[in-house]
């Protein structure tokens, strides 16, 4: 309903300029907030404030003009001025139950579909020389939400898993698995649980030996070269590695798969051409003996000019020029419309300078949006990078296995006397649930500490909350499955019916802020007040005890709405529902 009103507000300043009123170069950005108190409407503008200067009249009389020039509308039962210019809107109930009556019966509960666009989102992106660990959890589960909720909105989503599986780490553990295997035989092979073994005691190796540093060096170029020998061994490297990452999306309930890998190899066949393009443009220049490129926006705090480096001295080539060479693949071959980069904040600046390179060097076309959606750190109750008690990386497998067995001991103090197999399931979905929904509950711009007590509490804007929440809610249907409800009707006569519609109402503008911003959070709050809103529904409203036949039917009319819309939120969010806890 607030969408509604807006674009209501925005034909009305359209109508304004095509008078003459304002003039054509006018821009506001309209906005449109919900009373606290209302007695004072639904909804309210302060519109008439920010063109009274504009039109040279006062707020009021703006305000009354405003009024006069809006379009018709069903949805709009009146519309007052109150203070100083405030426009104050009150919603049509009949217009609204009808609304939820639609919603009920689509697949998209009501949902407005957008324009379909082509977005390209790059999340996860671990570096398979290594096994996963926690710094990988936010762009993992922040990126696999907003993509969910982009394809329930219709849009054309391609994953791209840019997996760091080249460059120098890997001629170091090449040339380890090279030893190893001359040591033991052919059939020596890499463990899973031994990756971060195997890539410390590769640097190991290549700290205290010249010999093997060299080597190193070496199958490094050979592997870039195309060597059969080295890209045998680095596939099966990269095998072992992956498949350590899909058993992590799978427990984690992420909808990666080994198709949406398209790593840092996938563009080494066009770094030399990246290079090529960028020097017949006038853009390379040569410092130090590498190849870079200085733009005037970016300077270091002493105001030297800042560089990006294409090609360093030694021939090799850094992250920039393969997400140049990655940029042009999504804008020439994918096609995209937006690409979206989860990527942790500290890479501003880089995707700033690499960003308006791509631009600079038409590799991307200019109606494609680059847009790098950076998050924040999640840190330990010191308020510093989450480590383990002796200082070192948190595998994120071991994290997720913590999180089972504190849900398991928590479901089994609620239900003392509930058979094994069904706490075990129980206990899964709310520890994996429980460290999903605590960081995309926090605004990804921000750093947000850690802790397994405060994401498994059932009190406050909690996985475990929400998801007993829904079993509340679906609850009531089990009590009620002899009830025909294909053709009820929803009618909004109490005040708590009327606020529990508006909030369900709520849900497609949600969706639209979320994916506009790659925010989850946003869905979050508003799953979170949605089912605040259904407990105070349910407490002022008896459902199943209502006056009457058709009120019982009108209010689990509203039940069953509630419940689609928390099911549908949580799973957009990548998070399973249980019908008991």
């Amino acid at each position: 309903m607030k969408s509604h009103i807006e674009s209501l507000l925005q034909q009305t300043i359209a109508s304004f300029i095509e008078q003459g009123i304002v003039p054509a170069d006018f821009q506001a950005r309209i906005q449109v907030d919900r009373t606290k108190d209302k007695s004072h409407g639904d909804l309210a503008s302060n519109l008439a404030m920010m063109l009274t200067k504009v039109i040279g009249k006062p707020p009021r009389d703006v305000a009354q003009l405003i009024i006069d020039t809006l379009p018709a509308s069903s949805h709009v039962a009146k519309v007052e001025i109150a203070g100083p210019g405030f426009i104050n809107f009150f919603i049509d109930d009949n217009a609204l139950a009808n609304q939820l009556q639609q919603a009920i019966n689509d697949a998209h509960l009501g949902v407005k579909m957008p324009t379909k666009q082509t977005i390209v989102v790059d999340y996860s992106s671990p570096n398979l020389a290594k096994e996963m660990h926690v710094g990988h959890l936010r762009s993992t589960i922040i990126g696999d939400s907003v993509v969910r909720a982009l394809e329930f909105l219709g849009h054309n989503v391609i994953r791209q898993n840019h997996v760091g599986d080249w460059g120098t780490q890997f001629g170091m553990l090449l040339a380890y698995m090279e030893e190893l295997r001359a040591a033991n035989g052919e059939q020596a092979t890499l463990e899973l649980s031994d990756l971060e073994i195997f890539y410390r005691a590769a640097k190991v190796r290549f700290d205290e030996s010249a010999d093997f540093a060299t080597r190193a060096r070496q199958l490094v170029v050979k592997l870039q070269s195309g060597d059969a020998y080295c890209n045998k061994l680095w596939r099966e490297f990269n095998d072992i590695s992956l498949s350590h990452c899909l058993e992590v999306y799978q427990r984690l309930g992420v909808s990666l798969t080994r198709d949406d890998v398209h790593g840092e190899s996938a563009y080494n066949a066009d770094l030399d051409q990246v290079v090529a393009d960028l020097d017949s443009q006038g853009l390379l220049t040569e410092s130090n003996g590498a190849k870079v490129v200085f733009q005037n926006e970016f300077k270091t705090k002493e105001g030297e000019p800042l560089p990006v480096i294409i090609k360093k001295a030694d021939g090799g080539y850094l992250y920039a020029t393969t997400d140049l060479a990655a940029m042009r693949y999504r804008s020439n071959v994918l096609k995209a419309d937006r690409a979206l980069y989860f990527v942790d904040l500290r890479q501003a600046l880089h995707f700033q300078q690499v960003f308006k390179l791509a631009r600079l060097a038409k590799f991307v076309r200019p109606d494609m949006t680059l847009e790098h959606t950076g998050f924040g750190t999640m840190n330990g109750e010191d308020g510093r990078p989450f480590k383990t008690r002796s200082g070192g990386v948190v595998k994120l497998v071991d994290l997720l296995d913590e999180a089972n067995v504190r849900a398991l001991d928590l479901v089994r103090s609620k239900n003392p006397d509930m058979d094994e197999a069904t706490l075990t399931e129980i206990a899964r979905v709310v520890g994996i649930s429980a460290v999903k929904y605590a960081d995309l509950s926090k605004n990804r711009t921000s750093d947000y500490i850690f802790s397994f007590e405060q994401m498994l509490s059932f009190e406050g804007n909690t996985a475990p909350y929400l998801l007993y929440a829904y079993t509340r809610v679906a609850g009531i249907f089990k009590r009620a499955e002899d009830i025909d409800l294909s053709q009820a009707e929803i009618v909004l006569e109490h005040e708590k019916e009327k606020d529990l519609g508006t909030k369900l109402a709520q849900f497609s503008e949600v969706l639209t802020r979320m994916t506009d911003k790659g925010q989850p959070h946003v869905l979050c709050a508003y799953l979170y007040e949605l089912a605040s809103e259904f407990s105070s529904f349910y407490e002022a409203c008896p459902v199943l005890a209502a006056d009457t036949d058709a009120q019982k039917r009108s209010r689990l009319l509203l039940a069953q709405l509630t419940a689609n819309t928390l099911k549908t939120g949580l799973s957009l969010l990548g998070i399973e529902t249980l019908e008991r806890m």
